[in-house]
């Protein structure tokens, strides 16, 4: 458990993705119910899960976007009832497509946030630059109001930091350029640098577990040169707790190697152990 900056104990409130959010292979939508699952084990919490599966398909924004509207508006739903109690809001997604829903709510309710976007790819696409048409890779731009995904938008393009990124198209790079959005390698992913880009402000963290060196977690891009697990903790455990305001898990994609899969969710848990098992002193209980 972990506390707010008054000192009280936070309760964890999980939701979990379960609908189509353009998803685009097999295993991501197991894949955060296996997350769900195995945090409402750890932390003795129930999981509420939205959505109903879909079969994955390779289409169109617009077609992914429209078929995703309930589970959107059902995960929007969760995510605000979360903060408006006072709770940590801790999404678990089939893909990052899903905070459509949940970063405009970040945006509202923490306007000074620094988004910590920490992914392999930019995702800040718009339908004017996108090659692929994939709905996953135009979500932070929505987010910042490049373009209107009807979920809402708000976040300020300068409080977003890309940790990991190192998979951007040209035409995006510009984008994050002009939008004065800062970037954080691989190689240059600290807790000094990290702490520096947050400087004191709340922290709103987002992970596409792609941004790991392809080994640890299964996720449908495969890109080289990621962090490590134990990276991403010691960068976790730098972040005082009082300063969290959310959290969002997206991409694992699980097999059909239960063992496996298994062991994956127990680098996932053992990861982000130092954000959800931190007492009034900060040392964490994991």
């Amino acid at each position: 458990m972990i506390c707010d900056r008054r000192g009280r104990n936070l309760k964890l409130d999980i939701t979990v993705s379960q609908g189509r959010v353009a998803d685009k292979v097999s295993g991501v939508n197991e894949g955060a119910a296996r997350i769900g699952r195995a945090l409402e084990r750890r932390y003795g919490a129930t999981g509420q899960f939205i959505g109903r599966a879909a079969l994955p398909a390779r289409d169109d924004w617009r077609v992914s976007l429209s078929q995703a509207r309930n589970t959107l508006d059902g995960l929007s739903s969760a995510i605000a009832a979360s903060v408006a109690a006072g709770n940590l809001p801790v999404m678990v997604a089939n893909t990052c497509a899903a905070s459509l829903a949940s970063l405009p709510i970040a945006a509202r309710e923490y306007p000074d946030a620094v988004v910590l976007w920490i992914d392999a790819h930019g995702d800040f696409n718009t339908p004017a630059t996108t090659d692929t048409g994939y709905l996953g890779g135009m979500v932070l731009s929505a987010a910042c109001g490049l373009w209107d995904s009807g979920h809402g938008a708000g976040l300020r393009s300068e409080n977003v930091v890309l940790i990991g990124a190192r998979d951007i198209d040209q035409a995006e790079g510009e984008l994050l350029q002009d939008a004065c959005v800062r970037v954080i390698p691989p190689k240059e992913v600290t807790p000094e640098t990290v702490m520096a880009a947050i400087a004191g402000a709340r922290v709103w963290i987002h992970l596409d577990w792609d941004a790991l060196e392809p080994g640890f977690v299964p996720a449908d891009y495969k890109v080289p040169g990621g962090m490590t697990p134990a990276q991403l903790r010691v960068i976790f455990e730098a972040i005082p707790s009082a300063q969290l305001a959310g959290i969002e898990l997206a991409e694992f994609q699980a097999g059909t190697d239960d063992e496996a899969d298994e062991r994956a969710v127990s680098i996932i848990l053992d990861t982000i152990a130092p954000l959800l098992e931190r007492g009034r002193d900060g040392a964490v209980r994991a």
